[in-house]
């Protein structure tokens, strides 16, 4: 059996169809943890069980979520049998009371200390996924001072965890193309960047990744919630589709990502389980040619914000 036809067989219980992740045939749809942050912990634990009787099997996550309690309910929630696939990341830590709840952590020795943290929060022996989240690329916090770090002293001590069995696969997060270039050697296995059908600015990436066979697991995939970030659902031709097909936008603008490239898998995030039964259907919905062009044709425009 090929691993196209292994893909097929597995799709039908998969959010989504199948993809694939880090070594491992998962859903196209996932679920970004972040939102979990704002819910209590009996809550929490329930939603992530409802993600994985909707076919989720790999959520993205990362020990700055607050504080740790997002990657704790995590493991509370998760059991073996579950087969999920957790994805996290470091390059930030928590700031408690800050004006944006993070801050970078950059430097080696910060980015071997989160690995830490994430194994300890998440409760694993070994983290399947980790992806090095830059601050040059995309809407979000930059570096400065000794925040400022050259991206072959990250790789180095990435590929350590990895050599050490810390980690199993290693992505990055929030960068330009010619760092994923530059990267290609060490063996990446996803690329997180802002990314949607109105802010398509990283396309030449979104073709390496394909080309490379890299997952391609954009954040924001709606767009932004935040002030200055265009928005998916304002989309006149969102809202057509939307209503023509009897969906929401969101779902739209979800089933848009998923129909662009095969290489792409969805993380959206959300602490409503209604909203969560929502972001697994889009994966059922479909485009005539018409429907699919006007969409196609959605111009993109890039926004400006810092955040986490």
């Amino acid at each position: 059996m090929t691993s196209t036809d292994r893909l097929t067989a597995a799709g039908a219980a998969r959010a989504g169809g199948p993809g694939a992740l880090a070594g491992r045939t998962v859903s196209r749809i996932g679920y970004g943890a972040i939102q979990l942050r704002r819910l209590d912990r009996a809550d929490a634990i329930a939603l992530l069980r409802r993600a994985v009787e909707l076919g989720v099997d790999h959520v993205d996550t990362a020990h700055f979520y607050g504080n740790g309690f997002v990657n704790e309910v995590l493991a509370a929630a998760l059991r073996p049998e579950d087969g999920v696939l957790i994805a996290t990341k470091v390059g930030a830590e928590p700031a408690p009371g800050g004006t944006v709840p993070l801050r970078l952590a950059q430097r080696p020795e910060q980015l071997r200390a989160g690995v830490e943290e994430n194994l300890r929060s998440l409760g694993l022996q070994q983290l399947p996924l980790v992806n090095l989240r830059r601050a040059d690329h995309g809407p979000g916090l930059r570096p400065d001072g000794d925040q400022i770090v050259d991206l072959d002293d990250q790789l180095a001590v990435m590929a350590d965890l990895r050599d050490e069995g810390k980690i199993g696969a290693i992505g990055l997060s929030s960068v330009p193309l010619d760092q994923l270039r530059h990267a290609l050697p060490l063996g990446i296995a996803c690329v997180q960047n802002a990314y949607s059908l109105v802010a398509r600015e990283d396309e030449d990436m979104v073709r390496l990744c394909l080309a490379e066979d890299i997952a391609w697991v954009p954040y924001f995939p709606l767009g932004g919630a935040y002030a200055g970030l265009p928005k998916v659902t304002d989309e006149p031709a969102v809202a057509l589709a939307a209503q023509t097909l009897g969906v929401t936008p969101a779902q739209v603008g979800l089933a848009w990502l998923l129909r662009h490239t095969p290489n792409t898998l969805l993380i959206p995030g959300t602490a409503d389980p209604e909203h969560l039964r929502a972001n697994t259907d889009a994966g059922a919905v479909t485009f005539d040619e018409a429907t699919l062009a006007a969409l196609d044709a959605v111009p993109s425009r890039s926004g400006d914000i810092e955040i986490g």
